[in-house]
């Protein structure tokens, strides 16, 4: 027997502002018709005034907790990952573990941009796989229209907040293929491509947040390359082929690198989870978001292979097989 992290919940939050493209061409040299066509995107969500990073990420981990049919109480790890935190210390984890009432363990961020989500379940897991912890909530929460150049027509239109989660315990499983949880993940990073897509802030060297630069299309080139190789450690390791999997559920970057990563598997466009042309890019929170829209409309089911895979500055990049 081994130990699983059954995912038991999932839940999101998506502020209530929506800005459309229309509503961005009127501040910068752009129309509805040329985003929609490079990246698949028709609007996305932008925080409140005062509306915080931990405030999105309690809202979603207490929908994740009423889906899970479990308290707060019972959590004894909480990861938060996220490159927009509400401050530089302490961790947002730990605003997010006192407004929901988890009192004990432990709680931490993981900085790992759009492939943020990703890296946090692997930790998560391990914790939970090696027994330093039964109950986990992890969970991508962003407000990325705070460090956005709204200038800047090449990142302004791409990126939106929001926060999303996912409850897991560890339970004892057969150590097969058929085990309900996680079954791998797999994380890689090279930061010889730190410049082609980063903050140009911080506190060690300008003191402030900075905005995003990005080489669009370097980041697309890669991204497909890259991806490909987290996809294919996944089947591997598994031995698995792509079509024994039922779900897709990649991160919201853009609508062309989601559907040539859907065409390389060989899945129709019906199994692949897409949000992107209503959520754009919220980064870490882009592929919870997702899950917590699938499961709560029937789409994922349990006993589906649910295929997990996303890339960030960095580069980070990684995938994760799970048996929901």
């Amino acid at each position: 027997m081994v130990l699983r992290s059954q995912v038991l919940g999932c839940g999101g939050y998506l502020p209530e502002r929506i800005v459309t493209n229309a509503e961005l061409a009127k501040r910068i040299d752009s129309t509805d018709e040329w985003i929609v066509q490079r990246t698949g995107i028709r609007e996305r969500r932008v925080a409140a005034d005062g509306e915080l990073t931990s405030d999105l990420a309690v809202a979603a981990c207490r929908e994740a907790l009423i889906r899970a049919g479990i308290g707060a109480a019972e959590v004894d790890l909480l990861v938060v990952a996220t490159s927009t935190p509400d401050e530089t210390f302490p961790a947002t984890a730990a605003r997010v573990q006192a407004a929901i009432g988890m009192t004990g363990g432990a709680a931490f961020d993981v900085q790992a941009v759009c492939s943020g989500f990703v890296y946090a379940l692997a930790v998560a897991d391990n914790f939970l796989r090696v027994g330093q912890a039964k109950t986990a909530i992890v969970v991508g929460a962003e407000t990325y229209s705070r460090i956005l150049d709204w200038t800047d027509r090449g990142t302004c239109v791409l990126f939106g907040d929001g926060a999303g989660a996912v409850v897991l315990r560890a339970i004892e499983g057969q150590g097969t293929i058929e085990d309900r949880g996680v079954l791998s993940t797999h994380l890689f990073a090279d930061g010889r491509y730190h410049d082609l897509l980063y903050v140009n802030g911080g506190p060690s060297s300008t003191g402030t947040a900075g905005v995003v630069r990005m080489e669009g299309r370097e980041v697309f080139r890669h991204a497909v390359v890259k991806l490909a190789q987290a996809v294919d450690a996944a089947i591997a390791a598994n031995g698995i082929s792509s079509s024994d999997i039922d779900w897709l559920v990649p991160h919201q970057a853009n609508l062309r690198i989601i559907e040539s990563m859907g065409h390389r598997l060989g899945l129709p466009a019906e199994k692949v989870v897409v949000t992107v042309d209503r959520h754009a890019n919220t980064s870490s929170a882009s592929i919870p978001l997702a899950l917590a829209e699938a499961t709560a409309d029937g789409r994922i089911k349990p006993g589906h292979l649910v295929l997990l895979e996303a890339m960030g500055g960095g580069f980070t990049w990684g995938s994760a097989l799970v048996r929901w």
